[in-house]
């Protein structure tokens, strides 16, 4: 099935105009603000900036309902702050104080958030969230939840095996899940066009048989919109969709990397589509933003950041006699998730939910065992001749075969066996 064009067409109310410009320039600040962290040393960890993709994180999470699940990359930090998690988090996190989510266990975004903000913890092997968050839409699914799940992933994370395995099962499970592509046209140093032969990354969708959407990733209301119409689509029951939004990594891979490999030429043309820049010219024709607007936003977010950044600074590193808690999951003395069922038990359990163990595909006929009984897999529709089993009776006894004769041993073989005794 075709990738879909989409457009920046949808209209949004005034309040959800204003919410994706204040997210995405929160997501710019709290990173300018660890990229200073970490220069002072105060960042522990890596740090991998979004700088220039923050439409692509606050669209697609904007389009989510709260009790949706999301699972993060590490350049997704925009989708982390429109879920609800404090900018204290996420400098405590990278800076691996006591009062962060892991309490100090690690030094980038590897935290989440099970029970209340339905955040999975990003996996540092790329692909791999994509059958987990399968697995949690098709729980929701079993639930009666009526969730959509929704993960990223970047343009070389697409050329990994689980990336197919996984989208493959949410294909063949109708899984209420949306994938977000982030082309950003580099996988570390290589591009994309190294990477693929194809245009659009987009296009691998068909081999699976859902539908797909290439977007503007620097156009935030483009990304918004695309993302919930495939949330939408996802809920009502059409299944995973995968949406490929075109991007620039306008930094390199993560702080340590100058990106030098990147031409000069790419990096100046992507750096006048910046996404906020774009937005905020838009806001402005549509009169929804003006200076006095953009100076109450800008304040709000620089108290929230000094405040918040201020206390991921005072606050402690974690005890070192606490070094070997909370590294394995002991169970409900680390957290306790049960299942919430919104759906009654019984329509999910014998005996309503009991079904012929049979698998039936069109076209090929029944099959039968070699006992005369329904095979467990049916082929097709064909209904099988009938059958009439033999009337029980006991099996006629068979005569026992007479061993053969034995030959007699020759005449001379038998005298010298006498002389020998």
């Amino acid at each position: 099935m075709p990738a879909t064009e989409t457009s920046s067409k949808t209209k949004l109310s005034r309040q959800q105009y204003l919410d994706l410009y204040y997210f995405m320039r929160l997501n710019r600040e709290v990173e300018d603000t660890m990229t200073r962290l970490f220069r002072q040393n105060k960042i522990v960890g890596g740090l991998y900036s979004s700088l220039g993709q923050e439409a692509i994180s606050v669209g697609s999470a904007y389009a989510l309902e709260k009790k949706d699940w999301m699972a993060p990359m590490i350049r997704n930090i925009g989708a982390l702050l429109v879920k609800g998690v404090p900018p204290r988090d996420i400098f405590t996190q990278h800076m691996a104080k006591y009062t962060s989510p892991t309490k100090g266990k690690d030094g980038t975004s590897h935290f989440g958030d099970l029970e209340n903000l339905h955040i999975v913890s990003p996996i540092s092997m790329l692909g791999d969230l994509i059958p987990v968050l399968t697995g949690v839409a098709m729980a929701g699914r079993y639930l009666g939840q009526k969730i959509v799940t929704m993960t990223w992933i970047g343009d070389g994370g697409s050329s990994t095996g689980v990336f197919h395995e996984g989208l493959n099962l949410a294909a063949s499970q109708k899984a209420a899940f949306v994938l977000i592509l982030e082309n950003n046209q580099w996988a570390y140093s290589t591009p994309v066009r190294r990477q693929v032969p194809i245009e659009n990354l987009a296009d691998r969708a068909k081999a699976y048989g859902i539908a797909s959407y290439i977007v503007d990733g620097n156009d935030a209301v483009a990304m918004y919109s695309t993302a919930k119409e495939a949330v939408d689509r996802a809920r009502a029951g059409e299944g995973p969709i995968l949406i490929e939004a075109k991007t620039f990594r306008r930094r390199g891979h993560a702080q340590h990397d100058p990106a030098e490999y990147v031409p000069a030429e790419q990096r100046e043309y992507w750096e006048k589509r910046d996404p906020i820049v774009l937005y905020e010219k838009f806001l402005t024709a549509e009169k929804i933003l003006d200076a006095k607007g953009k100076k109450e936003i800008e304040e709000k977010i620089n108290a929230l950041l000094e405040k918040d950044r201020e206390f991921a600074e005072n606050s402690p590193m974690p005890p070192a006699e606490l070094a070997s808690q909370g590294v394995y999951c002991t169970g409900d003395d680390c957290h306790k998730i049960r299942p919430k069922w919104e759906r009654p038990i019984a329509e999910v359990t014998p005996p309503k939910s009991s079904v012929e163990p049979v698998w039936i595909v069109e076209g090929f006929g029944r099959g039968k065992t070699s006992s005369r009984e329904n095979a467990p897999i049916h082929f097709g529709d064909t209904q099988p001749a009938a059958y009439e089993p033999a009337a029980k009776s006991k099996p006629a006894t068979k005569p026992l075969a007479k061993p053969p004769a034995r030959k007699a041993a020759p005449a001379k073989s038998a005298a010298r066996g006498k002389a020998r005794r």
